[in-house]
């Protein structure tokens, strides 16, 4: 089971972040926190990097129903999403699998519910 979903998209870096945060947006998440990866690692440890961008992205009504069931997983929210230069004129988004992150977790109503993130998340993905 891979980790992620994921989408190449032929436009540039700026682009694709705006349309990830409207696609996720459309389906209800917000964006909670946005680390720009490579202004962080230049200025952190000076290293250079490609754009790469990671939103945390928040869906309450099922952040809170996860949270319901299984009160330490606010460890795994929210939802990573990267967007990243791929280079060559390509841009990658890759949301993260909450049912592949879930796996650690034996609780049957927290996978249930993993696997309608999962379904709104490739819902974000396709839009794209």
């Amino acid at each position: 089971m891979t980790y992620y979903l994921g989408k190449m998209l032929a436009v540039p870096f700026d682009e694709a972040v705006t349309r990830t945060k409207d696609a996720l947006k459309s389906e209800g998440f917000g964006v909670l926190t946005e680390i720009d990866v490579k202004e962080t690692l230049k200025k952190k440890i000076g290293a250079d990097f490609p754009s790469y961008r990671i939103l945390g992205a928040c869906n309450p009504a099922l952040a809170h129903e996860a949270l319901k069931l299984e009160n330490k997983v606010g460890t795994m929210l929210p939802c990573n999403v990267v967007v990243r230069d791929a280079g060559n004129g390509q841009t990658e988004v890759a949301a993260v699998d909450p049912v592949a992150s879930m796996q650690a977790i034996d609780n049957p109503e927290l996978k249930r519910a993993a696997g309608q993130v999962r379904t709104k998340l490739e819902k974000v993905v396709a839009a794209l």
